[in-house]
């Protein structure tokens, strides 16, 4: 099968072509192939050395695919009802590739009202929001929230569900006039230019002064301390990315005065198990909300497979709002 591998850690330029075997699917596992990939910021990571993948995992890249089941483990008729030829999407490693095996209980079937190409930019970003949003962190109805990055896919994914569950107020910081449009078209109340504006003073500006209940983070660096200033009392900082790096410095005094909760997590770390109670809830609360149209996916371009590399270069130039898409031109639907 054709593949993109990490040459050595760097750039765009390091995603090169290369021939792979097609992968072998374990007794709990499915072999799907693949229509369409996304592409997310741990793949950046891992590309420049950042985010090596758990041993014995493939070093191929990409964590989210949606295609068709073309062979089933020994044992996964025993745990599940997926036949070959299901039209499924996943979370997996090795996305990357026309072909990739995933454990059975970290398959979905493709949302009702959604294409194979959207549906394959849905696990990863939307698994990491519900999980440690919605499960971890407890946001609910009621609730304030600023969400930084807020086009990316994950800042547009959370804009909508917390639009859709009954958020009071949408906070999102963005880069351009374009962005804070289409930020606000998704369902923010207030879209921040963080290069024109100090989020700070903002949010403050439209909550009188009292902060916002929750702070999504992709971020880190220098917007940690700013996130103790903007939260209210008793409010919760959910860390889900370090994009900016390391805190160069840090006073926790505005975290102990507020009793903020700074949480913290990823989502490759966590075991098959528990990424299929993430899936169960996703299919429970999420899919009747594509069925609806009331959330869809924002794809902002597709590249075919062999042009990764282009698509990680136009990530690093950013713009872009809501996900990029790696394409299997040879998939045939």
């Amino acid at each position: 099968m054709q593949a993109i591998e990490i040459s050595h850690p760097g750039g765009p330029e390091v995603l090169q072509r290369t021939t792979r075997e097609v992968p072998v699917p374990k007794a709990d596992e499915v072999l799907i192939e693949i229509a369409a990939a996304g592409i997310n910021g741990p793949d950046v990571m891992q590309r420049k050395g950042l985010y090596n993948p758990p041993a014995g995992v493939t070093d191929i890249p990409g964590l989210e695919i949606a295609g068709r089941i073309v062979a089933l483990g020994s044992k996964v008729g025993q745990i599940s009802s997926y036949q070959v030829g299901d039209l499924v999407c996943a979370l997996i490693a090795g996305g990357y590739a026309e072909y990739a095996v995933a454990p059975v209980r970290n398959v979905m079937p493709v949302p009702t009202g959604l294409s194979l190409i959207e549906a394959a930019s849905v696990p990863e970003t939307f698994m990491t929001v519900w999980a440690h949003l919605f499960m971890r962190a407890g946001f609910s109805a009621g609730k304030s929230i600023l969400i930084h990055g807020g086009t990316s896919g994950i800042g547009t994914t959370a804009t909508m569900l917390c639009r859709v569950l009954g958020a009071t107020q949408i906070f999102t910081t963005v880069g351009s006039a374009t962005q804070q449009q289409a930020s606000l078209e998704l369902g923010a109340n207030v879209a921040i230019n963080y290069r024109t504006e100090d989020f700070v003073e903002q949010v403050r500006q439209h909550t009188e002064g009292h902060g916002v209940d929750f702070v999504l983070d992709i971020i880190a660096g220098d917007y940690v301390p700013r996130n103790y200033q903007v939260a209210a009392v008793n409010g919760t900082i959910v860390q889900i990315g370090v994009a900016q790096g390391k805190v160069k410095e840090l006073d926790l005094f505005p975290m102990l005065a507020k009793r903020l909760t700074h949480l913290g997590a990823t989502l490759r770390s966590q075991t098959v198990e528990q990424k299929a109670e993430i899936l169960r809830q996703l299919q429970e609360r999420v899919w009747p909300l594509f069925a609806a149209g009331q959330i869809k996916p924002q794809l902002f371009k597709t590249y075919a497979l062999h042009d990764a590399h282009l698509a990680h270069a136009q990530l690093a130039e950013g713009g872009h709002i809501g996900k990029l898409v790696l394409i299997n031109e040879n998939f045939k639907a």
